[in-house]
């Protein structure tokens, strides 16, 4: 994390987007910048998506149940309102969020803060998720994920849909999803 603290000295706002496939780690390493930041006195403000109730409503839980508190927002310019003196903003499950989370995260670098986001670049379909491209295309730091594959146990960056639903967004863990490579995805 000596990376991370360094970024954390820069005196000017950035934005870092933690991507990939469903068990990657993405909360997890969320989770760890914001215990650095708090390691260094560091205010941060942390957010999630009302739309993620898997583990809490107003936590961010990674899968290994670690969490944090945080305030659930169902509208991207809600964020702005809960903005006080936090030098972090950090937010997860990202692409749950309105278009709009892509002009709230420019403004909030542009005036100074540090904005870590977590999310899904893709969803079920193997296709780009919400406003994650939009997002990658304005950040200053990307970093990819990769869970293990379940069939054949190397990196896997697509999230596979096991059980039979069209919704675009379908909450759930290993019982509707698995983290497949592009080999084993289609099948």
């Amino acid at each position: 994390m000596i990376d991370f603290e360094n970024k954390l000295e820069q005196d000017f706002g950035w934005i870092e987007v933690i991507c990939g496939g469903m068990f990657s780690g993405k909360t997890e390493a969320l989770l760890q910048r914001i215990e650095v930041c708090k390691q260094l006195n560091i205010e941060v403000g942390v957010f999630k998506s009302a739309i993620d109730v898997r583990y809490a409503t107003h936590e961010i839980v990674s899968h290994q149940k670690k969490s944090i508190k945080a305030i659930a927002i169902s509208d991207a310019n809600e964020i702005l309102k809960y903005l006080k003196t936090e030098k972090v903003i950090a937010i997860d499950e990202v692409q749950f969020f309105d278009k709009n989370i892509v002009e709230v995260c420019v403004q909030m670098a542009n005036e100074g803060k540090k904005v870590i986001l977590s999310g899904l670049d893709m969803d079920f379909k193997g296709q780009p998720f919400g406003s994650v491209p939009q997002l990658l295309a304005v950040a200053d730091y990307i970093h990819k994920l990769h869970a293990k594959c379940s069939v054949s146990g190397l990196p896997a960056s697509f999230s596979k849909r096991i059980i039979p639903s069209q919704n675009h967004i379908l909450l759930g863990q290993n019982e509707a999803y698995q983290p497949r490579n592009r080999r084993y995805f289609d099948i």
